[in-house]
């Protein structure tokens, strides 16, 4: 059987005429009969200062046990880098977030392709390393399944639910001198309990629920909490369906296909989820070779209803879900609804009907978390592309309808994320303004920086439904209010989100899907004309050949094409 499922990689080859390789084997503890079975690497992305990652060293002994518990094959663990978005957000540690979803994708596909791997499994948990891990395994074209660390369990102050998102509302708040400094604190201190990633339909649920209806997780694999008993034996089962894989010579390439993609997109739609899953998707989709765009993604909204009354735009957390029966249930109304291709193969080595066909239905009776389709909480994705000549190449807003569909107001320019929170500080943020924070693209940020504290703290200090927030930058899962980013091209490339001016008027209007400035072309042009490029804030490290080498949000700021 060992002789079997090793057919994926040169392993076996590479040992036979490289001794070193042999030594080397043997060195860290291979047995001779270890020599004809497939190896598999486990890439953990655990590291002890994240609550999302905090825990998955530990799950990725687990997913080894797992995989050498019937002995055909033997697990490698080795590890990549996280960066936590919660901690970075609102300071210039997020320069470095996005970015470091192409470094886990380049890392994990050297690590597999250098090692010669017969297969890859990626434990995750915070925001970009989802994305990051799926964009390897499109590029390297083996035996692939990931593993998401969970979500955290809500926080509780007071008798009140918290999360990440509360405590970045508590210093809106304290702007408008609605909270005392003890409750601040508290807030502070009680909003994350422990490990897991952060507790809404934020990025890192949207990622791990969306990529299980794509078919790259095990069901239920983006349902349980962290510190849920069933994510340990998820772990340990992860063996078993690698072990499946490979004898079914099932590779990504058969299971990120134009129909998974769609049926992500879709789970997406219906739970809420975060703006990044656009830019995700659309690199994803490169890595595997799939056109995609923006106006695809557009379709999706508009044939799917947003049904899921979750944070942050609802009541409900990640953890509620589970007992509902999970994304499951969801996908399984969603399917019987026509909006899921049931055909698509996923890691079990089943369909996505076959892995659905025993689970429960959603009772819409007994439980407020999902809606049926005849009563959604809007009848099209939450998610809407936006053109105009604000955003010739495009934009994407995340418009729930809870906050209206239109909003027309003075331009209030920030020229960096710091200045909104200063303003707000100061009372100059008010009602009817399109607070513009540019100059926070992939170029110009650089790293599009998330958008997480200025929002959260509009929203504590009562004005989310009163202003509405622009951006060529993008927004973390966590933000809702009417807000529009990934305004391409942005600022560094001279887009006209360079050229507004302060008191300019600008209009959002997601019935027509238009972002517009109210200035002449002439006008433009003339501001165009006179319009100088910043330097870049980074020639060299990381920073500096991110700059030179990403492509624009909408082609998903993917750095390895030409």
């Amino acid at each position: 059987m060992a002789n079997e499922l090793n057919k994926f990689s040169k392993t076996l080859t590479q040992e036979v005429t490289n001794p070193a390789a042999q030594a080397m084997l043997y060195a860290i503890g291979f047995k001779e009969e270890d020599f004809a079975k497939p190896q598999i690497g486990i890439a953990s992305t655990g590291y002890e200062g994240n609550p999302c990652n905090m825990h998955l060293n530990g799950l990725s002994v687990y997913v080894k046990q797992g995989v050498q518990a019937n002995n055909d094959m033997v697990g490698l663990i080795f590890n990549t880098i996280g960066v936590s978005d919660g901690m970075t957000n609102g300071n210039d540690g997020m320069r470095y977030s996005l970015p470091s979803r192409d470094i886990i994708a380049d890392s994990i596909e050297t690590v597999v392709s250098a090692q010669w791997y017969d297969g890859v499994i990626a434990v995750v948990g915070c925001d970009k390393n989802m994305p990051g891990a799926i964009m390897a395994m499109a590029r390297i074209g083996r035996p692939a399944i990931m593993v998401y660390g969970g979500t955290i369990r809500s926080g509780h102050y007071k008798g009140k639910k918290l999360d990440i998102v509360s405590a970045f509302e508590a210093l809106g708040q304290k702007f408008a001198n609605n909270i005392s400094d003890e409750d601040y604190k508290g807030v502070i201190q009680n909003s994350i309990p422990g490990q897991g990633a952060c507790g809404g339909m934020y990025t890192a649920n949207t990622m791990a629920s969306s990529i299980e209806a794509m078919g790259l997780s095990l069901p239920f694999g983006s349902s349980y909490p962290a510190t849920h008993e069933g994510k340990k034996e998820e772990c340990k089962k992860i063996g078993e369906a690698m072990k499946k894989l490979l004898e079914l010579n099932i590779t990504p390439k058969e299971i990120i296909t134009r129909k998974s993609l769609e049926n992500a997109l879709t789970v997406v739609m219906a739970l809420g989820g975060s703006t990044n899953a656009t830019l995700h998707y659309l690199a994803i989709a490169r890595a595997a070779g799939i056109p995609l765009t923006l106006d695809d993604i557009q379709v999706i909204s508009d044939r799917v209803p947003f049904i899921a009354d979750l944070k942050p735009s609802g009541k409900y957390y990640m953890e509620d879900m589970l007992e509902i029966g999970g994304v499951p249930a969801v996908m399984k109304y969603l399917f019987e609804q026509g909006l899921i291709h049931g055909d698509c193969i996923t890691v079990t080595g089943k369909t996505v009907a076959e892995n659905l066909a025993d689970v429960p239905s959603l009772d819409f009776d007994a439980q407020k978390i999902v809606f049926p389709l005849t009563s959604p909480i809007k009848p099209s994705g939450h998610i809407q592309i936006l053109y105009g000549n604000l955003a010739p190449e495009g934009s994407v807003a995340k418009i729930t309808g809870k906050e209206g569909l239109r909003f027309e107001g003075e331009a209030k320019i920030c020229e960096h994320e710091s200045e909104i929170i200063e303003a707000l500080a100061k009372g100059e943020i008010k009602e009817g303004h399109v607070v513009v924070i540019r100059n926070a693209g992939p170029k110009g940020g650089p790293g599009m920086s998330e958008m997480l504290k200025p929002t959260s703290a509009v929203m504590g200090a009562g004005l989310g439904d009163k202003i509405a927030l622009i951006t060529d930058g993008r927004f973390s899962g966590g933000t809702h209010g009417f807000v529009v980013g990934h305004i391409c091209p942005e600022a560094f490339d001279g887009g006209p989100i360079a050229l507004v001016k302060d008191g300019d008027k600008i209009t959002i209007d997601a019935d027509t899907r238009e972002l517009k400035l109210h200035v002449s072309d002439e006008e433009l042009a003339s501001r165009k004309a006179t319009w100088v490029q910043p330097e870049p804030r980074f020639t060299k490290g990381m920073l500096g050949r991110y700059i030179r080498t990403v492509k624009s949000a909408s082609e998903g700021c993917v750095t390895d094409e030409a």
